[in-house]
């Protein structure tokens, strides 16, 4: 569809937002302990920071549940970890992680090996990747023998494989990692390991690393990258559109070229934004926003992955606009790191909770806008600071909903790996 052809109601950000509370299960009603489905609604979790997984899906459970949350990613395994979009570790179902895989990760794994075999060859090894090969085979070989184990325990049993690697030396950033590290590392965006259990509490992010084929029946592989692209593309969509090119281009890595063919290929239709142009899958548009009361009706839920046959589409319609809603979501959480094109849902007085590379820190929402941040201090304490002025009333919503995650952390300790601007002043530091 071309521009002409673009239906001529523009729709609002209060549609977006809307859209978002209802299909991202931030609306009360929309809550539910149905971990695999929090996951499915928002795509796939980050999960650079251990502790975004855990509380993106806590703040929209109906029962929050650290254990419930352990037990889909290790014990049923119905969630998955695998570095994917942006070269970003996330958390995702089985089939999301096989769409993900050859949509995003493949090239990413390519680009890492070369730079490992380069690495490799700059530190003196003669046939780099014959030695990367041979390593690659003795890592699954051990894993294979005596099971999941720590990447230092892998280092013990093959000492061989723990030679020093220097990474660009002279220059400030120099540093030095053992190369089964990276051997580690590569075997996971190739999607032939998987990283499970942490060593240490649900705040931990030194994994064990597992065979991916003892946890994914069939490992990842499967998908060629063009129809993967399409699904990812109308996953995308389903969870987050309508949006822009750039956006869904920001959002996947991607190159523009592929970008727009998985738009055409998904058969996105273009609408019309306050901002501009934009993207949105048929069933969502130009119906779902003509601006009549019979489009605003609740259709029936609809069954499936978003992407594999079924998708929230005019499902994530909410029944209003100004239903209300509050939240304090962790750093990273999918909702805050959807879009590159913040401006529907983000004002300027609230960037503070950004870091300087665009990484949102825990942001504090009400109806569908950043309007503060938050922090956890040492001693338990969740301290909030507002960006804009927001009733008392509404306050007070907030205010409980932070007494509510810190009763569902307990006295747990965890840090922010990425934290905003405005979060050393709310921890005092």
């Amino acid at each position: 569809m071309t521009a002409a052809d673009a239906p001529h109601h523009v729709i609002t950000d209060a549609e977006r937002r809307a859209l978002i509370a209802h299909r991202h299960r931030l609306l009360p009603e929309r809550r539910t302990d149905d971990v695999v489905e929090i996951v499915r609604s928002l795509v796939a979790l980050h999960s650079s920071d251990p502790v975004s997984v855990y509380l993106s899906v806590l703040t929209r459970m109906r029962n929050p549940d650290i254990k419930a949350v352990e037990e889909a990613l290790y014990e049923s395994r119905s969630i998955v970890r695998h570095h994917a979009m942006r070269r970003t570790l996330w958390v995702t179902t089985p089939d999301m992680a096989r769409t993900v895989h050859a949509a995003a990760t493949r090239k990413v794994a390519a680009a890492e090996r070369r730079k490992t075999i380069r690495f490799l060859g700059e530190n003196g090894i003669e046939d780099p990747e014959a030695w990367l090969d041979a390593a690659r085979e003795r890592v699954v070989a051990t894993l294979r023998e005596h099971g999941p184990m720590t990447a230092r325990e892998l280092g013990q049993r093959v000492p061989e494989l723990t030679r020093p690697l220097r990474l660009a030396p002279g220059k400030p950033y120099a540093a030095t990692q053992a190369a089964h590290t990276r051997v580690l590392a590569g075997l996971g965006f190739d999607g032939v390991l998987v990283r499970g259990r942490p060593s240490g509490s649900w705040v931990n992010s030194q994994y064990t690393w597992s065979l991916m084929e003892d946890w994914v029946e069939g490992g990842l592989d499967g998908e060629d990258e063009c129809t993967a692209a399409r699904d990812l593309a109308r996953a995308w969509l389903a969870c987050f559109g309508p949006g822009t090119t750039t956006d869904l281009q920001w959002w996947a890595g991607w190159t523009l070229a592929t970008t727009r063919r998985a738009l055409a290929d998904c058969g996105a239709v273009e609408v019309q934004l306050e901002s501009g142009p934009g993207w949105a899958l048929p069933e969502d548009a130009p119906a779902a926003y003509d601006g009549s009361s019979a489009s605003r009706e609740e259709p029936p839920e609809r069954g499936g992955s978003p992407g594999r046959g079924g998708s929230p589409g005019r499902g994530g319609s909410p029944g209003r606009d100004d239903a209300p809603w509050v939240a304090l979501l962790p750093g990273l959480d999918p909702t805050v790191m959807g879009w590159k094109e913040r401006g529907f849902y983000l004002p300027e007085e609230a960037a503070p909770a950004w870091d300087r590379n665009g990484n949102a820190g825990p942001t504090v929402w009400v109806d569908g806008r950043v309007v503060g941040a938050w922090a956890r201090t040492d001693d338990g304490e969740i301290r909030l600071h507002w960006f804009l002025d927001v009733p008392a009333e509404r306050r007070a919503e907030v205010e409980e909903r932070a007494r509510e995650l810190g009763s569902w952390v307990g006295r747990t300790r965890f840090s922010v790996r990425f934290p905003g601007a405005i979060h050393a002043t709310l921890v005092g530091r």
